[in-house]
């Protein structure tokens, strides 16, 4: 009887089941029968069949996902659940640096995957803010939330003061840019590797000396049939939050009433009909109730719409031939009247394996059509000339934008400017790309990297004239201007080639040995063409023929730049017994922007990798994985210095007769020896996995130091240059990285109960070690009673002002009429990088439902805040209406004694400031409190909820019966919640800046809209 049962168990059974992931069936699975070369792959519908044994183990696997292993029983029946979540990055092959596959436990330095799941999760049309709040050690700004947001994205902080901080964008194994990125539909993208350590991105040269951000765009479909997908996505948005406004006091100045103030220093309310502006074209006025409207401000802006449609074709794999074509559009109508954006986007990528040889190629079309109120020829902005309107007055009803009939005379109607203010770009990008391979023999290969870039901008702008026949006889001064057309053309020509030569060989049955040698070459050429000038002829005609007054072509920027850089770089990886590793590069640099006797640099990188779970066979233990790592890393950084720095050309010169046709020099000059910033970068990490990694941690520790920093210095006034660029300085960056990953639930079925969350801490300072041997502070931008410095000692970038005047005891001065002094010698006020940034993610799915988030946290950090100022010098801040007729300032001090000193015992109990009533409070706020920056340097901590998804996707039994393979759809919210502190009530986000570059960095002026947050809805079909 036992040989009859042992027989039985022996028997061979048909196995059947369907594999899954938390979107729906898998297909192309690989299912393997354990310790033989049984196996088959899951078909489109994710399902397979298989003979196999009682007993025995069938193993799961599927590039990307973490293997699954499961014992026969007596059931014939095996359905498997693929887990796509954060846990099994630790195990995976990813794309690294030039193309290089690697797997995580071979890579010595930090980095991070992100997949295209968590990418496209709330539908979000911009795939660099889908980031945000998902990696560690990436901090991403939206400096602009206008109609086509501009994201500031910078990898553990800053490593110089005058080259770019961002990360490098690498597509498709090309360097591209930020911008590009930002205008590829999500859709298309397969997964983004992030480079966080300097060695990992050391190959890339000074090109990756900010870190890197490798973005894989999609290839075939995971079985041979052909896949089709199609999405649409609506969204509407609307103004997150405005600046509060006090509620108390209307339209006036000096505490009387005017109708034509823009100031909000009248009377209190008292709900009387009063007139509002001036008075309208048949000389009448509005009449509206003299009563506060509660955002009033945010009644000017429209709720806008978001449109997104696309539709991908795919199928195959490199040894059939695949390929992968998509199709997306994106319109927004942004908040704003008018404004809008159209985008379309097409990217074709295909590829094959012929014996020995393979070939891959893609091309990808983007244009872009941008139509918004323009900044115009007035400093102001329509934002600045809605912030100076009082809480009593219906904008609304001033939509007829008539300059002579606004609701003040002081500013132009942002209507008016909206009809009359325009700008209108377009973008078209082409990028097409072929590698070709050759496999020499099973050892060695080489490949060959083609890359070509042609990109247009084309921008035109006008501003319509205005006569201003009115302010006069309010007392105001005019605000008229001539009318201005300007059209202006970019055209880049950007050239990436990489040769590789790779190397793969197991030098014992414990060594292997992988290298790659390689050549770069970047050429890019870019000609900026521009022309206008001031008074058309014939208004609302915009061509050159029209311009009365053209500008001189040398007062426009045109000209001709081209930059070549060409490398050789040696990578080297050793691996002893699967978990020992030893990483080696080395590269060389020749960059055209220095003197050719001083062109070519070098650096090196070393990197270990240590995975003591595989050493000492603990992987079926409570802690299941562990990884060490450490690396030393030196960078050499030319972004510091521009094409023709070292060869100023001559400018055309002001005040010589003849037409002032001479030339002088530029007094802006550059050391004809300058070299490249050197980047040192030391780091150490460790991943870790318990539970069968059900509880993920990492944590990594660097320290990255800059030497010969390349800045502008002030020269004597004998050399006859205003300033000198060279290599001055040196700054040091410090930061660690804590992530912890959490699987609380996991079920096996398909469509069963399953959560992860992550949690992950980012920290780093950037101190400034050195500026000059003559100086220990260098002003980096200077915005009239704020700047930008770099000082030594103290944080980079850090925020200085003007301040009150203080006693010893840190107490402000005041006079006798209790005004402080300004103390006008820039002080302290705040550093524009955050002491800690938190990151929670959350995905939650069962039954077909997945609820996912993205919330960050960003505190320690300062920013200045224009539109509090401006508030203040309008009477709309909250503070003041509470001391007009009044107050005696807080922790101030009073020289009681007038013996030229304050003691401890002199603190001010009985001066009173603005004791004048409405008049001398304008005065105090208008010239003293305004005068001070500190007033206006504010917490920039801010929690927010990015992202807030729920989504179904149909049971595959449901959906097939349908003739589909997936069926998901999903609403979606952006920026759904921020909370600030106090001290900011919705003056400006923190994260906004006048641009990406490093002197904007904590200043928020008032040309930029405010938030916007997003609610919609989503639809995916799978064919």
């Amino acid at each position: 009887m036992a040989l009859t049962m042992q027989f039985s168990f022996a028997q061979e059974k048909t196995i059947t089941g369907t594999v899954s992931d938390a979107s729906g069936p898998l297909p192309g699975v690989n299912v393997v029968v354990q310790g033989t070369t049984r196996g088959v792959q899951t078909n489109f519908d994710g399902s397979y069949s298989i003979k196999a044994k009682e007993g025995e183990k069938l193993v799961y696997s599927f590039m990307g996902m973490g293997t699954v292993t499961k014992v026969v029983g007596a059931s014939s029946v095996m359905n498997a659940t693929m887990q796509d979540d954060a846990a099994t990055q630790l195990k995976e092959v990813v794309v690294t640096a030039v193309g290089i596959k690697k797997r995580q436990d071979a890579i010595t330095s930090e980095n991070q995957v992100v997949k295209a799941k968590e990418i496209t999760q709330a539908a979000n049309p911009n795939v660099v803010q889908s980031l945000t709040g998902k990696v560690s050690g990436l901090q991403i700004n939206t400096t602009s939330s206008g109609v086509a947001a501009t994201t500031k994205v910078v990898l553990r902080g800053a490593r110089s003061i005058s080259s770019s901080n961002e990360a490098l964008v690498v597509i498709d194994g090309a360097i591209s840019n930020i911008a590009t990125l930002q205008q590829i539909a999500p859709e298309l993208i397969d997964n983004v590797n992030v480079l966080k350590g300097a060695q990992g991105a050391a190959l890339y040269g000074s090109d990756g000396v900010n870190g890197v951000i490798i973005v894989n765009t999609k290839k075939g479909s995971k079985g041979d049939k052909l896949s089709v997908n199609v999405n649409s996505a609506v969204d509407f948005s609307s103004i997150a939050y405005m600046p509060q406004s006090q509620l108390r006091y209307g339209q006036g100045w000096d505490g009387t009433f005017s109708s034509f103030e823009n100031g909000s220093w009248g009377p209190e309310f008292d709900g009387s009909m009063q007139p509002v502006g001036l008075p309208q074209p048949d000389g009448t006025y509005f009449m509206a109730p003299y009563s506060p409207i509660k955002d009033h401000m945010k009644n000017f802006f429209k709720n806008g719409t978001i449109y997104q449609n696309g539709i991908s074709l795919s199928g195959g794999d490199i040894n059939s031939g695949y390929f992968n074509f998509g199709a997306n559009r994106t319109q927004n109508d942004f908040v704003v009247e008018g404004d809008e954006l159209k985008q379309n986007s097409f990217l074709f990528r295909a590829g094959k394996k012929i014996g020995k040889w393979s070939l891959e190629g893609n091309v990808n079309y983007i244009t872009q059509d941008i139509k918004q109120v323009g900044q115009g020829t007035i400093n102001a902005s329509l934002y600045d000339d809605l912030l100076n309107t009082a809480s009593n007055i219906p904008v609304e009803l001033f939509s007829a934008g008539i300059n002579s009939s606004h609701w003040n005379v002081y500013y132009l109607s942002p209507y008016w400017r909206i009809k009359n203010q325009r700008e209108f770009r377009e973008t078209n990008r082409f990028t097409a790309g072929v590698t070709l391979g050759y496999e020499i023999n099973k050892n060695i290969d080489v490949s060959y990297l083609a890359n070509l870039r042609l990109n247009n901008f084309a921008n035109m702008n006008y501003d319509n004239g205005f006569v201003d026949t009115y302010s006069a006889t309010y007392g105001a001064r005019g605000k008229g201007f001539v009318s201005q057309y300007f059209k202006g053309n970019q055209s880049d020509r950007i050239y990436y080639g990489d040769l590789l030569v790779n190397f793969n060989y197991n030098l014992t049955d414990n060594i292997s040995l992988k290298a790659n040698l390689g050549n770069n070459l970047q050429d890019t050429r870019q000609e900026f063409v521009n022309q206008g000038g001031t008074n058309l002829e014939v208004p609302g005609i915009y061509n050159m023929s029209n311009v009365l007054n053209p500008a001189q072509p040398s007062t426009l920027d045109n000209r001709t730049v081209q930059k070549r850089k060409i490398g050789v770089f040696a990578n080297i990886d050793l691996g002893y017994k699967d978990y020992l590793f030893l990483n080696l590069t080395g590269r060389n640099d020749w960059s055209s922007v220095f003197a050719k006797n001083n062109n070519s640099y070098f650096y090196p990188s070393a990197g270990v990798s240590f995975v003591p779970t595989k050493a000492f066979g603990l992987e079926d233990s409570f802690l299941n994985y562990a990884k060490v790592t450490a690396n030393y890393t030196r960078v050499g950084n030319d972004n510091g210095v521009q094409p023709y720095d070292i060869n100023k050309v001559v400018a055309l010169g002001d005040g010589f007769p003849f037409a002032n046709n001479s030339y002088v020099l530029d007094r802006t000059l550059t050391n004809p020896g300058i070299t490249p910033e050197f980047v040192t970068t030391k780091e150490v990490s460790a991943k870790l996995g318990f539970l069968k990694d059900r509880i993920t941690l990492s944590g990594s520790y660097y320290v990255t130091d800059t030497d010969d920093l390349i800045t502008d210095v002030s020269t004597s006034s004998t050399t006859g240059a205003f300033s000198l660029l060279d290599n001055v300085g040196s700054m040091q960056t410090k930061g660690n990285e804590i992530e912890l990953g959490v699987t609380p639930f996991r079920s096996e079925e398909p469509r069963g109960f399953t959560w992860d969350a992550r949690l992950s801490y980012t920290h780093y300072k950037s101190i400034i070690t050195k500026v000059s041997a003559d100086a220990n502070a260098v002003e980096l931008r200077n915005a009239g009673i704020v700047g930008i410095f770099a000082e030594v000692g103290e944080e980079y970038p850090l925020i200085k002002g003007t301040s009150y005047l203080r006693d010893d005891y840190g107490r402000v001065i005041v006079d006798d009429n209790g005004l402080p002094t300004i103390d006008n010698n820039f002080k302290k006020l705040g550093s524009a990088t955050p002491d800690y940034i938190l990151g929670f993610n959350s995905a939650i799915s069962y039954k077909g439902f997945r609820l996912s988030t993205t919330i960050d946290y960003r505190t320690g950090h300062k920013f200045y805040s224009n539109t509090k100022s401006t508030m203040a010098f309008n009477g709309k801040l909250i503070e003041t209406a509470e001391n007009r007729t009044g107050f005696i300032m807080p922790n101030s001090s009073y020289d009681y004694n007038g013996d030229g000193s304050i003691g401890a015992d002199e603190a001010n109990g009985s001066i009173v400031t603005a004791a004048g009533g409405t008049p001398s409070y304008i005065n105090y706020v208008n010239n003293f409190y305004t005068g001070a920056a500190e007033n206006f340097v504010l917490d920039a901590s801010a929690l927010k909820i990015r992202e807030l998804s729920l989504g179904y996707t149909l049971d595959p039994k449901f959906t097939s019966k349908l003739g589909l393979e997936a069926l998901s759809f999903s609403v979606n919210a952006r920026n759904f919640y921020t909370w600030l502190p106090k001290q900011n009530k919705g003056y400006n986000d923190p994260e906004t800046a006048e641009g990406t570059g490093n002197l904007t960095s904590g200043l928020a002026f008032n040309n930029r809209y405010p938030n916007q947050k997003t609610i919609g809805f989503a639809l995916n079909l799978k064919f």
